[in-house]
């Protein structure tokens, strides 16, 4: 997907679209999922997707970005509860990965027994 395309994260960013978020900083958001896979399961986003419709277009220049989100995953996974139960971190890339949204985003899962493999 090109990177000029609005997508539905970009418009949550603006605020055009609603959510239930749970976590702001000045480089992410964290969010409800619409549709949730687990008791808890919610989206960390880049505030300013630039390249990043996908983990496969990541620079050297994102690294402290990437940083960012997992560092925000696990710290909104530990105020929603899920430290001491376990939970799961899970980024598709690509749509044969069952990515939709083309904006990079980590789904943290947890609440119930995850089993494995995942799909």
């Amino acid at each position: 997907m090109a990177t000029g395309t609005v997508t539905l994260f970009d418009k949550i960013v603006a605020k055009e679209i609603p959510a239930t978020v749970i976590y702001e900083d000045d480089t992410c958001l964290a969010f409800k999922d619409i549709n949730p896979q687990a008791p808890v399961h919610f989206l960390v986003i880049p505030k300013h997707r630039g390249v990043l419709s996908q983990l496969q277009y990541a620079t050297p220049n994102e690294h402290a970005l990437l940083g960012h989100l997992l560092w925000a995953a696990g710290h909104v996974a530990g105020l929603q509860g899920l430290h001491h139960g376990g939970y799961r971190v899970v980024l598709n890339d690509g749509k044969a990965a069952g990515q939709t949204v083309f904006h990079l985003h980590l789904h943290v899962l947890g609440g119930r027994e995850l089993t494995w493999p995942p799909g």
